[in-house]
């Protein structure tokens, strides 16, 4: 009986006409129907009605008791009518009632009034849909006898502030979703919610919330699993937040201005059970190194549109932050654009059960050696829209191992040998899926290859040249190793046998060299400072007059030969000489060339 025009008095007549009838379910939208009056559905009385639908109507007025024929019903819809006034005893009659559609039920062109006590006959009722109606005014008792509702919809309501009594009257009940979007909140008293202690999931996104949070808002949650609250003003967090409610398992924070009251005091420590954090757009800068330690149990972090670059920075005061330690549940990632241009080494260290990492849309062009030490478990990586120029093997081929789905387009290639041609030989045959494959991986240098897709790069000559590369490597090694040698035996040769010298005695022994007296010029070198060859003139040159001594001394000022350089005659003349006798008095100590 869809869009047909039928009035009061027509559907009536027609509920009269179906009576005894197997009906279960009748549909009389936008049929004109102005009025509902306790005559109305009379004529259903002996039917198993369970399905009514008189939404799109501009019903203006429901009587009270106009239901009490309707014994079986379990889905009312009065989705979009225009009723100033719900009668204390409207739904009398419906206790069988799990389905109720109320959007934009009421009149939008004055102030609507709810009786208390208008829900009291709905004891099975599970499912309420008040949806848009935003001049409706809610009072402490508006919701009273719903024992059995288990979720609620007020979205696109109007209530600018939830205060401690706005939902006392479902304190009885078994709410267990509780919808509160685009209501204009702009504040939650303490214990706004107090008493929903079955309630689970809590949805206050796209609103006006403007204020610190000190964790008394959430009071009384002692079952909440989710709470929304993403696309609100501004959002100030401290390490009691939360605290109130360590069952959460998923909260959405994303586009909330967020601040922190303390940086050093994490708002997450008391979360234990977190499966799912979203911090994304909120233009975060600044967090500590254990701003997630306590969530142990988190296995999907957002953190997508925000400015965390600095943090992973080498020129950072103190190094980089690796805020990611101990999240070692963590399977999904999401960095989609914060600005990063340096990634640590330790970045991902201990995410072995990392599934997806988002790193795209960031300035990323050196990636360390080590970075994906511990992904091998990983699914799907996204790198699209960096600044990468090389794919190397050394990085990617463990991680490639495993990728069901790789994106790595729109970034700018280096297709060379040395930068591409293993990941050009990857994608020719990998099964792994490649988004935008022939669009998007494009090589941007060297010249010749500047706009050839990268799965297009020859990589023949690569191999060509493998052995001759090799080849230049040893050669240009023994080359300099020799050059060296040669270079090291002509200035520091006669050290080098000196060292040899001292050592073989320390090891063999001493030994007699020349028991003849065959092998030496003289009897003793002399080493003395400048200073003191007055002392040598006096004391040691007259032993070699002395004919009980007949001592022959090689002495630098009378016996060495002109024309030579002045080491080479000492490193001759010592060879020539038996001993060495050393003049030590302050004058040598002070001496530099003695000091040698």
């Amino acid at each position: 009986m869809a869009n047909m025009t039928l009035g009061p008095k027509l559907t009536e007549d027609l509920c009269s006409q179906l009576a005894g009838t197997q009906i279960s379910v009748l549909l009389l939208p936008n049929s004109q129907l102005t009025r509902i009056h306790n005559a109305t559905f009379k004529g259903l009385d002996s039917t198993n009605l369970t399905s009514l639908d008189v939404s799109k109507n501009t019903l203006s007025q429901i009587d009270n008791d106009s239901f009490i024929y309707l014994h079986h019903l379990r889905s009312l819809n009065l989705e979009e009518n225009q009723i100033s006034h719900l009668n204390s005893r409207a739904f009398n009659g419906l206790s069988n009632l799990t389905y109720l559609n109320l959007k934009k039920f009421f009149s939008s062109s004055n102030n609507p009034k709810i009786d208390d006590l208008s829900f009291q006959w709905l004891q099975n009722l599970q499912y309420l849909n008040m949806e848009q109606n935003k001049k409706i005014d809610l009072s402490e008792n508006t919701f009273t006898g719903l024992i059995s509702l288990m979720t609620l919809s007020l979205g696109g309501c109007l209530f600018q502030t939830i205060a401690n009594k706005t939902f006392s009257s479902l304190s009885n009940s078994s709410l267990i979703s509780l919808n509160l979007t685009k209501t204009e909140v702009t504040k939650l008293e303490s214990g706004a919610f107090y008493g929903l202690k079955h309630l689970e999931v809590l949805d206050l996104g796209l609103n006006q919330i403007d204020q610190y949070l000190n964790g008394e808002e959430f009071g009384g949650l002692h079952s909440i699993k989710q709470i929304y609250l993403s696309y609100n003003k501004h959002l100030t967090l401290s390490s009691s937040s939360f605290c109130n409610i360590p069952t959460l398992e998923k909260l959405n924070l994303r586009k909330t201005a967020l601040t922190f009251k303390s940086p050093s005091n994490s708002p997450f420590n008391c979360l234990s059970n977190l499966t799912y954090l979203d911090l994304s757009n909120n233009n975060i800068a600044n967090i500590e190194e254990d701003f997630f330690s306590g969530l142990n149990n988190l296995r999907i972090l957002s953190l997508q549109h925000n400015n965390l670059a600095r943090l992973w920075k080498r020129a950072n005061p103190g190094g980089p932050v690796l805020f990611l330690k101990g999240l070692c549940k963590l399977e999904i990632l999401d960095f989609l654009s914060n600005g990063f241009d340096e990634i640590p080494a330790e970045a991902f260290k201990g995410l072995s059960n990392l599934n997806f990492l988002n790193l795209g849309e960031n300035n990323v062009y050196i990636l360390p050696p080590s970075l994906f030490e511990d992904q091998g478990s990983l699914i799907e990586l996204d790198l699209h829209k960096n600044l990468i120029t090389s794919v190397d093997e050394n990085i990617f081929k463990k991680v490639f191992s495993n990728l069901k789905i790789l994106n790595l387009g729109n970034n700018p290639f280096d297709c060379t040998c040395e930068s591409i041609a293993w990941f050009a030989n990857w994608l020719n045959k990998t099964n792994t899926s490649v988004p935008d494959q022939d669009s998007q991986y494009i090589c941007n240098t060297p010249s010749n290859y500047h706009g050839v897709l990268v799965e297009k790069f020859d990589n023949s000559p690569c191999k060509d040249n493998a052995p001759f590369k090799a080849l230049f490597v040893l050669s240009f090694t023994i080359t300099s190793s020799l050059v060296v040698l040669v270079l090291l035996l002509h200035f520091q040769g006669w050290r080098i046998k000196f060292y040899w010298n001292v050592l073989e005695s320390k090891i063999l022994g001493f030994k007699e060299i020349d028991p003849g007296n065959k092998n030496f010029v003289y009897d003793a070198y002399i080493i003395h400072a400048n200073k003191d060859m007055s002392w040598i003139n006096r004391y040691l040159l007259p032993l070699e007059e002395d004919k009980n001594c007949n001592f022959k001394f090689c002495y630098e000022e009378r016996d060495f030969v002109a024309g030579l350089s002045h080491l080479e005659l000492i490193v001759d003349s010592i060879k020539k000489s038996r001993k060495v006798i050393f003049v030590i008095t302050q004058h040598f100590l002070n001496d530099q060339w003695c000091r040698r």
